[in-house]
């Protein structure tokens, strides 16, 4: 009797135990997609990565690139300067004086090859140079044979001595009054394409006839002596 209580009372125990492992395997895990569902988004930040630096090195010219290059400056300041050369506008003049002329205080006199009359005409190698280098203001006058109603004057500088010193262009007119058609400091630098620097200036058309150019060099805005080989007045 005793015996029959004891295997009922265990067997009833391992079915207890038998029931509570069933139903703990039988739960549901938590869902990991529910949950991941539920949880906050994370912000996603788009960074850009920033541009690679570039550090290229220009290719260097040939010399056959440098070669051509200076052609083309040189082709350039032909047709610049045969341009104004032939100028059908323009006109030469025919009388010259200046302040002063080169070697003109030494016990022979001024040199030949400097006097103004070298700035008559067009053109040719035959230049005014002033007698002083960086002292005070010189200028070279020029008479022309027909007046007319400017527009512009072309100072023709040999080598370009002297173009960053011109300070004043007038123009006088048949009534023998000087008007000032331009005045200040030069920005014309010498032109190494040619042996001669051009320094040009327009200006509004003139109410009156000009007969005469008047240019005005300050001597200590460009040490050196001044070489004016031509100066053409533009107009009809």
């Amino acid at each position: 009797m005793k015996t029959s209580f004891r295997v009922s009372t265990l067997l009833s125990a391992l079915l207890a135990i038998s029931c509570t492992l069933i139903l703990g395997c039988n739960k549901k895990a938590p869902d990991a997609s529910a949950s991941a569902a539920s949880a906050p988004a994370a912000s996603t930040a788009v960074v850009t990565a920033p541009a690679p630096a570039t550090n290229a090195t220009p290719a260097e010219e040939t010399p056959e690139q440098r070669e051509q290059a200076q052609k083309k400056a040189l082709m350039d300041y032909a047709k610049m300067e045969d341009q104004y050369i032939n100028d059908s506008k323009a006109q030469w003049a025919n009388e010259a004086k200046a302040s002063s002329t080169f070697g003109e205080k030494n016990s022979s006199g001024p040199s030949s090859s400097s006097v103004a009359a070298n700035a008559k005409g067009a053109v040719d190698g035959k230049d005014w140079t002033n007698n002083n280098q960086d002292i005070g203001f010189d200028w070279l006058e020029l008479s022309y044979e027909k007046p007319v109603s400017a527009t512009e004057v072309r100072v023709v500088f040999e080598g370009g001595d002297g173009v960053e010193a011109i300070s004043k262009i007038e123009l006088q007119s048949t009534d023998g009054k000087w008007n000032t058609v331009w005045e200040g400091i030069s920005d014309q630098k010498r032109d190494k394409r040619g042996n001669r620097t051009w320094f040009v200036r327009s200006f509004e058309k003139t109410s009156y006839k000009a007969k005469a150019v008047k240019v005005t060099v300050a001597n200590n805005l460009e040490r050196g002596y001044k070489v004016i080989d031509a100066v053409q007045l533009v107009g009809e």
